[in-house]
């Protein structure tokens, strides 16, 4: 694999309103058992087993914690990991509290974030984890990585990102392929759905992300330095209590709300997408499940 430490953020948030009744508020789908007899939680963690990542940080919220720590637990990945949000403030400054705890916890190493959701389900496991290998060089080098889904059918559920020409010039979506993205688009209607997958050059947005630590806080600090300066005040002040760390209520309340994909990956020039049949689903619905 790589010399450079690889680091799983797994985000485990979620107000548990998308399978409901079985998934609830106080205990949303990540937590439950719907692919097999591992929570969904613990199947994200457990399938980067091939990969020999350190231990992994989970971003959860307060009344999620015991749920969280019980589950890591059951799978011997608790250790001082769960930073747990005092509100939600969506993915970028939850990914920017990860990226200061990462390099302030390793201060020799730049380790390379892999960022997942807690809920999604992947059934080509093996194809996933040699698609991160395949992709460690580039994120090394200073690129940032996503990982677009090659779609089956005209979803409306997802958002897309449009490819340019891969890096090798190569114009056809191969295994080993990455391309330049040249834009992320929101959710479409059905048409434009259908147009997108006519074309060729649309994956369906996965949401897995992965970069150097460094690299994500220098794009947000160039893109959002509020988020920035917000999240390095949090982390500052954070604090150990048994295996959470916790953040200043009122520091972290004062940080803006703002996703990821609007904060750094529409923006910066970094970004490259390669393109992946993993047996993908967000599981958003109880027709997908």
């Amino acid at each position: 694999m790589t010399d450079v430490p690889l680091i799983a953020v797994v985000m485990a948030g979620g107000t548990g309103s998308r399978l409901w009744p079985l998934s609830r508020e106080l205990y949303p789908k990540q937590f439950l058992q719907l692919s097999g007899e591992n929570s969904l939680l613990q199947t994200t963690l457990m399938r980067l087993s091939a990969l020999s990542c350190k231990t992994p940080l989970i971003i959860t919220n307060e009344q999620h914690r015991f749920i969280v720590a019980e589950q890591l637990r059951q799978i011997n990945q608790l250790q001082d990991n769960i930073i747990l949000e005092p509100c939600g403030k969506n993915t970028a400054p939850a990914i920017a509290l990860s990226a200061f705890l990462a390099l302030q916890r390793d201060e020799q190493e730049d380790p390379l974030l892999l960022v997942l959701a807690s809920d999604h389900v992947i059934t080509k496991e093996e194809i996933f984890c040699n698609a991160i290998e395949r992709a460690t060089p580039l994120a090394q080098a200073g690129k940032i990585v996503t990982f677009g889904i090659i779609p089956q059918y005209a979803e409306t559920g997802y958002g897309y990102i449009e490819r340019e020409v891969s890096l090798d010039q190569n114009n056809e979506v191969e295994e080993a392929s990455f391309f330049n993205v040249k834009k992320f688009v929101e959710k479409p209607d059905l048409s434009t759905a259908e147009k997108y997958i006519s074309t060729g050059n649309y994956f369906w947005n996965s949401g897995i992300f992965m970069f150097k630590a460094s690299v994500y806080l220098d794009e947000l600090k160039k893109y959002r330095p509020d988020i920035y300066e917000a999240c390095e005040e949090v982390i500052s002040s954070s604090y150990r209590d048994l295996d959470f760390i916790r953040l200043h209520e009122d520091l972290f309340r004062a940080c803006p709300a703002e996703s990821i994909d609007f904060a750094v990956m529409e923006k910066t020039e970094r970004c490259i997408v390669c393109p992946v049949d993993i047996g993908w689903s967000d599981v958003g619905s109880w027709q997908s499940l």
